[in-house]
Formats: C-alpha cells, sequence, structure tokens
C-alpha cells in the first residue's frame, strides 16, 4: 500500500514520526500552513514559518524517503488578529515558488467579517497564480460554516475542481459533492472522522474525488491513520485499486494541478510505481 497523505502538519511531528511514516508505505505529504498554538504577532514570524515549510521539511522528510510539498496561507483563525494581515501582501512572494502546491488552509475558522475577506482575497490569489485551494471548514457549526464557505468559492468564480474543502463529516459531504469540489476527510483517534466511519462514507458516496488525510498536529492526531483507514477499506471489501485512488492517486490529482507536483523519490532513484512528475512549476 502506498499513501499520500495530503494534509498533515509535520512541522508538529517528530522526526520518528517520518521514520513510521515511511515504514508503513507513507511515501509523499503535503503540509499546511496553520496556526502553530501561539499567537504570531507580525508577518515576519509567517515569512520564518513559509521558509521553514519549504526549506527544513523537505530535507527532513527526504531524509526517509518521503516527498514533501506544502500549501501556503493566511490561516482562518489569524486572519482575525490585525497584526497578522500584512501577511496577505507577503504571499504573492512564496506562491511563486517550486513546492508550493495550493493556497491553504483558508476558510473560517469564527465566520467573521475578518475572516470573510481573507478567505476572499486569498481564493482570489489562488485564481491569479493557477493553484488549486485548500479550505478549512470551521469545527463549530460545521453545516452552516460549510453551507458559507462553498458560498464564496462559488462567488469568487473558481473552478470547484481546483478547490478541495477539508474536515468533512456525514453532515456535510452531500453539499460538497454536489458543488463539484473535492471532499476532504480527516481521520483523528477521538474526533472529526474515523477508519470505520470513513468507510461508510465512501461506500456511500464512492472514491471520486475524496482525500483523506491525518491532518497531524500538535494536538493528538496519529500520522499512522490513513494507513489504518486503507486497512479498513481492505477489510470491508474494497479492492486495493480503489484503496490505491483514495490514498494515492487522488491527491496525486488534485495537487499535480498545481503544476508543482513531484513525486519522484527525494532520494533520486527514479519514479515510485504508478506515480509521475506533474508538468513544471515555475
Amino acid at each position: 500500500m502506498r499513501v499520500f497523505d495530503p494534509h498533515i502538519h509535520m512541522t508538529s511531528r517528530t522526526t520518528d514520526d517520518y521514520r513510521r511514516m515511511a515504514d508503513h508505505g507513507i511515501r509523499a505529504v503535503v503540509e499546511p500552513a496553520f496556526w502553530l498554538g501561539q499567537p504570531r504577532t507580525n508577518p515576519g514570524s509567517f515569512a520564518d514559518y513559509f521558509d521553514s515549510l519549504l526549506g527544513w521539511e523537505p530535507y527532513r522528510a527526504s531524509q526517509f524517503g518521503i516527498r514533501h510539498h506544502a500549501t501556503l496561507a493566511l490561516n482562518p483563525k489569524e486572519a482575525n488578529d490585525p497584526r497578522c494581515k500584512g501577511v496577505l501582501d507577503l504571499l504573492p512572494r512564496y506562491l511563486d515558488k517550486d513546492g508550493v502546491v495550493a493556497v491553504g488552509e483558508i476558510g473560517y475558522d469564527a465566520m467573521t467579517p475578518a475572516e470573510d475577506e481573507a478567505f476572499a482575497a486569498q481564493l482570489e490569489l489562488a485564481v491569479r497564480y493557477e493553484l488549486p485551494a485548500l479550505v478549512h471548514t470551521p469545527h463549530r457549526d460545521k453545516a452552516a460554516g460549510t453551507r458559507r464557505s462553498l458560498e464564496v468559492v462559488a462567488a469568487c468564480g473558481i473552478d470547484p475542481g481546483m478547490v478541495a474543502v477539508d474536515h468533512l463529516n456525514e453532515v456535510t459531504v452531500a453539499m460538497v459533492r454536489d458543488s463539484g469540489c473535492w471532499l476532504g476527510f480527516s481521520i483523528y483517534p477521538e474526533t472529526k472522522m474515523s477508519p470505520s466511519r470513513m468507510v461508510e462514507i465512501l461506500t456511500q458516496y464512492g472514491t471520486e474525488r475524496v482525500l483523506v488525510n491525518s491532518a497531524a498536529d500538535w494536538g493528538h492526531s496519529d500520522p499512522l491513520l490513513t494507513v489504518a483507514t486503507g486497512r479498513a477499506m481492505l477489510e470491508a471489501g474494497f479492492t486495493a485499486d480503489e484503496v490505491d485512488r483514495v490514498l494515492w492517486r487522488n491527491p496525486a490529482e488534485f495537487y499535480g494541478r498545481s503544476g508543482r507536483l513531484d513525486l519522484s523519490p527525494p532520494d533520486g532513484s527514479g519514479a515510485y510505481a504508478g506515480s509521475s512528475i506533474a508538468r513544471g512549476g515555475s
């Protein structure tokens, strides 16, 4: 089983996690920019963070044969802090860089006017730089937040096939599927989504446009729950090809739309079986 985790915060994980992930078939990851837990007080803090996501983390991952890409954005939670608004002016400097495969995480935390402004502005950046967008749905009032997110996506004119709406559940999956956006699910030990619930959703809705991630970060999370979901799919009667579609080919297709996705092993030994290098980046 080969696995591409399309949403994991490796900055928050140890090097031992990279080793465990490699041992269980995880060969590629995308790390979205997110809230680190401690409020950042100026755009310079984000510049240092973005530099780390594009330099240090790909190097750390490469030591274990894992290809690392990133998505960059002003995250919804910090969009409410006026000290961080300058990040929107900083982003264009980074969105041209190789290794950046989407704008994200963007969207809503508390659904405030400041979040409205940052969300719309960053969707416009995604359109301008021809990048996919990774949308975070709020933890509270999930259905209303998801519905509002889809309204903003529709209003900005971005191709819904360039948008992944993440952290979905049984209540929100149908509305996102019907929108034409990609469906993201975060598998967690206790909250969000479990492997067994994910299997039920896949049984009902199929494997098309589905992204399964661990969203592992500094909280109670597990970077191997993508692997656990693949095993649960096999036990439920899904074929190995269907598992490969969900855990490898789907994220490769979505982030490949950036034109910057490189799924060759970082040691230069050649492409993983069945993988390819997307059209060249800038």
